[in-house]
């Protein structure tokens, strides 16, 4: 299979990726994602460098893919999805929220460099 570059905008930024032949939509859709997460954190104020800023996003759209992969687990009725997902969501965001101070905690001792 043959590959082909697509030139892209993130956060106002071009990059040239390689594609494969047929996955210019799924790459395309990826990037869309990826802006839209990028610019929602640029948004918030917080941080201005955009190495931290793709980290927070990447944390973002993972947490986001996690929680829909929960929800999509087969064999589990409603019911029980919900039990699940609560324990699992409420385990998950203090993890996230432990990760994102400690983030905070590097970014606030590096600020003098954005």
């Amino acid at each position: 299979m043959s590959t082909k570059q697509l030139e892209v905008q993130i956060m106002g930024q071009s990059y040239l990726l390689g594609c494969p032949e047929g996955g210019e939509s799924k790459l395309l859709a990826a990037v869309e994602k990826v802006d839209l997460a990028m610019c929602k954190v640029r948004d918030a104020g917080k941080i201005k460098a955009r190495d931290r800023i793709a980290v927070l996003a990447a944390l973002n759209l993972a947490f986001e893919q996690n929680e829909a992969s929960a929800d999509e687990k087969p064999g589990v009725t409603a019911g029980s999805v919900t039990s699940n997902t609560s324990a699992i969501s409420t385990s998950d965001n203090q993890r996230l929220e432990l990760l994102l101070k400690k983030l905070d905690q590097a970014l606030h001792q590096d600020g003098q460099l954005i």
